[in-house]
């Protein structure tokens, strides 16, 4: 017998995105002020090595997110989603708003880089653990025939999440004026963390668990040890399809949101409040793209979608990048232009972000469905992903080559087109509120 559909999946999808939207927040204000944050926690006589070394703490963030998914999605398939995400976002806001306190470089020393380093690792562990919780969350309450367009809605929230950290990143360089900000105000960014964690806390602990994993828990169904299901068994293999997959559309969705705004800054050399306005823009203009193509992903199938966006993106970065520096030369920036290249590029975002939520939850069955999520979507956004802005800003300062600089971004999204192709199966038909439900591809 099916699970019942609850009726008020509308407020579960919300009060999942605004706790996705905060922890995303907190996970990009680092990114965001890279460049302030080189001078404060390292040796600033060599400008270039402190900014390569802050992006490599960054990119750290993000290779260490697979372990948070490995520990978290065992926590998530046997204790809950709902506990375990409240437990990723506590473990984010903490971290966030810690930086805002620590000492910099000039006070003690090389310390600083060290204890940026603690927190950069507490920040990839949670966010490790926290989308496998919200797309499971989500996807767990929501009709099979809508799934992409629901979750399209919660994948919006890492886009709103930068839009969150430019936003605040505008309002605090103008209210303190440049100067003040980067002797001190820097610190207000993270600092508000504390605050917004709290609130999303607030929201999430008013959620209930999902009818899916409560029905699995009262038949007696729940794994046992959700580490030896999902990686081995049998499912390993789809483990490795869904990374292939994710690692593609990490790829995608760093090069097409955040190396625009370090290209902008290092490359074309804009000023960084003019380039959190341009980015900023484009965001909000695209954004929608991730409801549109989840939406569509239900009509004719999340393959399809998130395909064409790889092929897109492959072709298309080398002449948009190159336009984009054209039209964004020192002094002589043309903003429309601007905000207009860079939403094209959200919106391959929106290709292949757009469908993956749905199609990740698909793909695995209840009882491991956290675990078997959260760590390919982690490798690939954690590894894949998460390599763009150290690869590409380290390819062009070694270079000084637009061309070289995007090798990476363009190679790996074709390959994966190529193995996709072949590998990924199409899984919109597929129901998860039967239980036990097993995958297409099984």
């Amino acid at each position: 017998m099916a699970v019942r559909i609850p009726t008020d999946f509308r407020r579960v999808i919300v009060a999942a995105s605004v706790g996705n939207v905060i922890e995303w927040y907190d996970f990009y204000i680092f990114g965001s002020l890279a460049a302030v944050l080189s001078v404060k926690f390292f040796e600033k006589s060599h400008p270039v090595a402190a900014l390569l070394s802050t992006i490599a703490l960054f990119t750290a963030g993000f290779l260490i997110r697979p372990l948070g998914a490995f520990l978290f999605g065992w926590m998530g398939d046997r204790i809950g989603r709902k506990y375990t995400f409240l437990i990723t976002l506590s473990g984010m806001g903490l971290g966030t708003g810690a930086i805002g306190l620590i000492p910099t470089y000039e006070s003690i020393g090389l310390t600083a880089a060290f204890v940026l380093f603690g927190l950069r690792m507490i920040q990839g562990l949670c966010l490790g653990g926290e989308y496998g919780g919200a797309i499971t969350y989500v996807a767990e309450h929501v009709p099979d025939e809508r799934r992409g367009y629901y979750t399209g809605w919660l994948q919006t929230s890492p886009t709103i999440g930068i839009v969150v950290s430019l936003a605040v990143i505008i309002v605090t360089r103008t209210y303190f004026g440049n100067q003040a900000f980067e002797q001190g105000g820097w610190r207000v960014p993270f600092l508000i963390s504390f605050l917004l964690v709290a609130i999303a806390i607030y929201i999430r602990f008013r959620l209930q668990e999902t009818p899916i994993f409560q029905e699995i828990k009262a038949k007696g169904q729940m794994t046992k040890n959700p580490w030896k299901e999902a990686f081995l068994s049998a499912n390993i293999k789809y483990v490795g399809i869904a990374s292939i997959v994710v690692i593609g559309e990490g790829v995608v969705w760093y090069s097409g949101q955040f190396w625009a705004l370090y290209f902008l800054q290092q490359v074309s050399k804009v000023d960084p409040l003019t380039s959190a306005y341009i980015v900023g823009g484009a965001l909000l203009i695209a954004t929608p793209t991730l409801i549109l193509f989840g939406w569509l992903s239900d009509i004719i199938g999340r393959k399809p979608v998130i395909l064409a966006g790889f092929v897109l993106a492959a072709v298309t970065y080398y002449p948009l990048y190159s336009w984009l520096g054209a039209v964004t030369q020192p002094g002589n920036i043309n903003y429309a232009i601007a905000v207009f290249i860079v939403a094209i590029l959200v919106s391959y975002v929106g290709m292949v972000y757009g469908p993956i939520g749905a199609f990740l939850a698909e793909y695995f069955p209840g009882t491991i469905r956290y675990t078997s999520v959260s760590v390919p979507y982690h490798i690939g956004n954690g590894w894949g992903g998460g390599l763009v802005p150290f690869i590409t800003t380290a390819a062009f300062q070694a270079t000084g080559s637009l061309g070289n600089a995007l090798i990476y971004p363009i190679a790996v999204p074709a390959v994966c087109f190529v193995l996709c192709l072949f590998l990924m199966p199409e899984t919109r038909k597929i129901s998860i509120w039967e239980p036990m439900a097993t995958k297409a591809a099984s």
